[in-house]
């Protein structure tokens, strides 16, 4: 299903707030752990399209872009090695230092 502009214009604009990008990563740890992977590649796609980090974050992890953009897609199936890769180089563009942190804002 196609994004419309409003929605991906929305999503730009939410991502403009730290507390949101940061619950957007928590969400999508949440899913994942949960076993709903189609939701964790969601909301990384939301938080990577809404923050205009693809490009940098596929470079940081050594991989194409569009590379990162298939594993995020609905039916993707990244490895948990890249998952956590990711996690992490979000974690860290949001000056995160720890998961408990992250978890801490949930409460």
């Amino acid at each position: 299903m196609a994004l419309t502009r409003e929605f991906k214009d929305t999503v730009m604009e939410l991502c403009k707030d730290p507390e949101y990008r940061k619950g957007l990563l928590l969400e999508a740890l949440e899913s994942y752990l949960e076993g709903d992977i189609a939701v964790g590649n969601s909301m990384f796609r939301d938080y990577l399209n809404g923050t205009q980090a693809f490009k940098e974050v596929s470079e940081d992890m050594q991989m194409k872009e569009s590379g990162l953009r298939r594993m995020l897609s609905p039916a993707g199936n990244g490895t948990c090695k890249n998952i956590f890769r990711l996690f992490k180089l979000c974690q860290e563009r949001e000056g995160i230092h720890s998961p408990g942190e992250l978890f801490s804002l949930s409460h």
